[in-house]
């Protein structure tokens, strides 16, 4: 499929537990969440932390993404392909559709910034080039050092309708699709109910949004260091990790034990 027959098809999915996504950055991971029928492969600026080793998103440049893009982009996934438009590189809407335009030729079939309101006229000038944008609200990850850390929103009425002007400019603009991020559970059902697009949680509770986006190291438990505290391991790579390179170490040495010894 084309991408804009993906994202059609994409849009057609609004209803609770609709959509499952999950983060993505290299080929044989593209092709076992395909195998698997995720609907979403994001190629997000998480991968600076988990990947990169980075101590936030903010350290994340296009060349990092791109990088990263390409390789699950050669996958040929039937499922849907979004990439981050890393930090400074949509400051204005020239640049925002430069970005998309470079992220769309590597293999996107759309593409996710950051923020509401001040970010419409952006996301206008993306869509109307004809590249899919999904957007992203609440905790801002690429905000953190401005904000002092991570913090949930929506605790307040004011919050939760900054929110819902946020996700209605997002949507008049053209959004295909939202992120919430770190939301109430009230304000992520709140902001589900009042858009026509589907929305994709992440730390809002459970079936509050139309689906839900996870960092595959999460799911997978191969980056013990650092949980955020409302992922949901389903495996424990890191252990299984650890283990197999010691059973390796063992058995190198062993041989090489009865190497000297051999007569």
């Amino acid at each position: 499929m084309t991408p804009q027959q993906k994202v059609a098809s994409f849009r057609d999915k609004k209803g609770p537990g609709s959509i499952a996504a999950l983060t993505c950055y290299d080929y044989p991971t593209a092709r076992l969440l395909d195998e698997a029928e995720i609907d979403v492969l994001l190629v997000g600026d998480s991968l600076g932390m988990v990947v990169l080793g980075f101590p936030d998103t903010t350290h994340v440049t296009l060349s990092h993404i791109l990088h990263h893009l390409e390789a699950v982009a050669r996958a040929k996934p039937k499922s849907l392909i979004i990439a981050d438009l890393p930090i400074h590189t949509y400051d204005d809407p020239a640049q925002a559709l430069e970005t998309a335009r470079k992220l769309s030729a590597a293999g996107a079939d759309a593409v996710k910034l950051e923020g509401g309101i001040r970010q419409s006229e952006k996301v206008k000038a993306i869509t109307e080039a004809g590249i899919p944008v999904c957007g992203h609200l609440g905790m801002l990850p690429q905000r953190v050092l401005e904000e002092g850390g991570y913090y949930k929103k929506g605790k307040t009425p004011e919050q939760t309708k900054a929110l819902l002007e946020g996700a209605n400019a997002l949507l008049e603009a053209g959004a295909f699709a939202i992120v919430l991020e770190s939301l109430t559970p009230a304000a992520a059902r709140s902001v589900t109910k009042s858009i026509s697009i589907p929305t994709i949680g992440i730390g809002c509770g459970d079936a509050t949004c139309d689906g839900e986006i996870a960092v595959i190291t999460d799911l997978l438990g191969s980056y013990p260091w650092f949980v955020p505290p409302f992922a949901k391991p389903e495996a424990q790579l890191a252990t299984q990790t650890s283990q197999a390179a010691a059973k390796y170490l063992q058995r190198v040495r062993a041989q090489a034990t009865q190497e000297r010894f051999r007569p």
